[in-house]
């Protein structure tokens, strides 16, 4: 039933794109997050899914589509450099077979990016596209979150829909995700127009919003609790009475306390101590080999150099008994460990040049979308209120993500990239309203003005 059902619904999404070619981009969508052929056992798993939608996602907008508007930003340019410059990188890379591995998924995830603002140019479509991610991401989340309140998870336990670490099956990287996408949730329950604000509708988004909360408890991930932390402090913008926002939040936080289980307590406790961790120490040790490694290698080793690290760590374990402390060393040595951030992962595999595009490419959506805000604050049209919400939630899951990113590496994550094509493609429809309406309300030019107002004579009226 279960192959038949995920079958059917993606049937489905072809054949409505026969009608309307943008359809089949929603499509691409929901095959890149939700990654049904994976689920499937049979009927999907047999077919190149996602290379099937890609294909028709482009060839629709090639050949029926109105590209009306479409235009590349420059921060489109700067995919495009960075898909040439991973392309080159990858030809020289230290390990060439892992390097052409993920090769093969990473210039589909930049392609896309680079292709989805020149398609996504009305309101509706934004909604629908953001829509799609929140959904096929929720799924995930949704079967976590009923999984977690069942009495299940654990630190690399947790299984939602597939038994996989890739894409957003990975626990850091889903509960990174299922943070982000929060404000999103809350943006389409008050201004959607697809599913238009109702109790029905505020009662799912509370509900899909409560199990991203669990979702860091389920995989008891510690990026999970710091990205909701980073979260609820973001909230503080947008709040009108914050101190009874800031007292509810600290009730919360203490309600819930005894419903934690022992497991997560004792993982979280390490975030204060991470010498006594293996797995902290030894993410702090990678990250000091990458430093080392780009002065010999300024331009980074391709995709996957970390295979070649060799490090050794020295964790320490305090013991107190009574008035007396002890500590004790243990040495542990590791190799091929991965760079587990994304700021490191690019450092190490695409070099100083790589990072700093990167960086550029994700900061510079933050500055754009502040701007967005300011621009339209003071406006009461519905419409700009609308899209200086979207652009406050596509802010904040930025944000997090960003900082979530310190401790995986997801540098290349394509949900990450998906939402950045999201900031273009809002950024430029309000740019280019914008102009539209600063032309139509333009004052005449100086050279253009009578010198003198001359008093205007009316004719007097004759009477018969």
């Amino acid at each position: 039933m279960l192959d038949l059902a995920l079958a059917g619904f993606f049937f489905a999404l072809l054949a409505l794109g026969l009608r309307r070619p943008f359809v089949w981009v929603l499509a691409y969508l929901y095959v890149d997050v939700l990654m049904p052929q994976k689920i499937s056992y049979f009927l999907l798993a047999s077919l190149p899914v996602s290379l099937i939608v890609f294909v028709l996602a482009f060839g629709g907008w090639l050949v029926l589509d109105d590209k009306t508007g479409g235009r590349l930003s420059w921060r489109q340019g700067l995919i495009l450099f960075l898909l040439l410059y991973c392309g080159a990188t990858t030809l020289s890379a230290d390990f060439p077979e892992a390097a052409a591995e993920k090769w093969a998924w990473v210039w589909k995830t930049l392609v896309f990016a680079l292709f989805l603002p020149l398609v996504l140019r009305t309101r509706l479509r934004i909604e629908a596209a953001v829509l799609f991610l929140v959904l096929s991401a929720g799924t995930i989340v949704i079967n976590g979150g009923i999984k977690t309140l069942a009495g299940g998870g654990g630190y690399g336990e947790l299984r939602t829909l597939v038994s996989d670490n890739a894409g957003l099956y990975e626990g850091s990287t889903l509960s990174t995700v299922a943070i982000a996408i929060i404000p999103l949730i809350a943006w389409l329950a008050r201004h959607g127009t697809v599913f238009p604000p109702s109790r029905l509708v505020t009662l799912f988004a509370v509900a899909l919003g409560f199990a991203c909360c669990l979702i860091p408890i389920g995989t008891q991930t510690r990026t999970g609790l710091i990205c909701l932390v980073l979260l609820a402090v973001l909230a503080l913008r947008s709040v009108k009475r914050r101190m009874l926002y800031l007292a509810l939040m600290a009730t919360a936080a203490l309600a819930a306390l005894p419903f934690l289980p022992e497991s997560y307590t004792a993982r979280m406790s390490t975030i204060e101590n991470h010498a006594s961790d293996q797995s902290a120490s030894t993410r702090v040790a990678v990250w000091k080999w990458t430093l080392g490694y780009v002065q010999d290698h300024p331009f980074g080793g391709g995709f996957d150099s970390y295979r070649g690290n060799r490090v050794t760590v020295v964790m320490r374990d305090v013991s107190t008994s009574g008035n007396q402390t002890s500590i004790s060393e243990r040495v542990a040595e590791d190799k091929a460990r991965a760079f587990h951030s994304a700021y490191f992962e690019m450092l190490g595999e695409q070099g100083w040049p790589g990072l700093a595009v990167w960086l550029v490419l994700q900061l510079s959506g933050l500055v754009e979308l502040e701007l967005v805000r300011r621009r339209l604050r003071r406006s009461t049209d519905p419409a700009d209120l609308r899209d200086r919400a979207l652009a406050q939630a596509l802010q904040s899951g930025h944000c997090v993500y960003l900082f979530g990113a310190l401790f995986i590496g997801i540098a290349f994550q394509p949900f990450v990239f998906m939402l950045i094509g999201l900031q273009i493609a809002l950024c430029g429809q309000v740019k280019r309203r914008h102009a539209a309406t600063v032309a139509t309300v333009a004052p005449r030019p100086r050279w253009r003005r009578p010198l003198l107002r001359l008093p205007v004579r009316r004719p007097r009226a004759v009477w018969p």
